[in-house]
C-alpha cells in the first residue's frame, strides 16, 4: 500500500519542529528518515501512526493502515513470549503468531517470562509484534537498538518479506539496512523558531 505525506506539520511540545514535510513511500518500498538527534524525527512518526494530531497537512492512508513500533518494545514482564504476542494477534484479529516467532528466532523462547528475556530478545520480541497487526505500513523509530548483527539481519529480511508482500515502511535509524526506497532527510523541513517580541537586543550592539 502507497503512503502519501503531503505538507505535514510536527509539534513537540507545544512547538513546531517540523513543517511542509511531503513524500511518497511506493507499496514495496521503505523509506529511511535521516536527520540530526532532536529534529524530529519520533515526533513525525507517532504524527503518522495517528498518536498526536498533526498542525497541517494531511496522511493516506489513515491510522488504521498504520502500525508504529516506538523505542519502547510495548511487551509485559510477567507474561511469557507466546502470550505477549498472542495478545497482540488477538487485539489485531490474527491468530497464527508462528510465522513471526519463526521470523524473529524467538521458537526457543516461547514459554520463556518476558521479564526474563535480555534487551535483544525483548527488542525481538517488540518488533515481532509488527508481524502480527495484518497493518501494511509499518513505523519503526530506530529498530536496531540492542540488537545485534545477526538480529539486525533478521529484522532486516522480515521487513523485506512485508514490502515483497506489498507493505510499505517508514524507519528512523542510521544503519543501512539494504532494503528497497528511499532516504528522506528531515532537514529540509526543520521549522523556524518564531520571533521572540519580547527581544530587544539591538544590531547596534553588535
Amino acid at each position: 500500500m502507497e503512503l502519501i505525506v503531503t505538507d505535514l506539520a510536527c509539534t513537540r511540545g507545544g512547538m513546531r519542529v517540523l513543517e511542509g514535510v511531503s513524500f511518497t513511500v511506493r507499496a514495496g518500498h521503505a523509506a529511511v528518515l535521516r536527520g540530526p538527534n532532536g529534529i524530529g524525527k519520533t515526533t513525525l512518526l507517532r504524527t503518522l501512526a495517528g498518536l498526536q494530531p498533526a498542525d497541517a497537512g494531511r496522511v493516506e492512508p489513515g491510522p488504521d493502515a498504520l502500525a508504529y513500533a516506538s523505542h519502547a518494545d510495548g511487551i509485559k514482564a510477567m507474561l511469557s513470549v507466546r502470550e505477549n504476542l498472542g495478545f497482540w494477534a488477538a487485539l489485531h484479529g490474527a491468530r497464527d503468531i508462528a510465522p513471526a516467532l519463526r521470523d524473529f528466532n524467538l521458537d526457543a523462547l516461547v514459554e520463556r517470562p518476558a521479564g526474563s528475556l535480555s534487551a535483544g530478545q525483548k527488542r525481538r520480541l517488540g518488533l515481532a509484534r509488527m508481524a502480527v497487526t495484518g497493518r501494511p505500513v509499518w513505523l519503526f523509530d530506530e529498530p536496531t537498538v540492542s540488537l545485534d548483527t545477526g538480529s539486525v539481519a533478521l529484522f532486516a529480511s522480515a521487513v523485506e518479506r512485508h514490502l515483497a508482500g506489498g507493505g510499505t515502511a517508514v524507519i528512523a535509524t542510521h544503519i543501512d539496512l539494504g532494503l528497497e526506497g528511499d532516504v528522506v532527510q528531515l532537514a529540509p523541513f526543520r521549522a523556524e523558531a518564531p520571533a521572540d517580541p519580547h527581544d530587544t537586543f539591538h544590531e547596534a550592539f553588535l
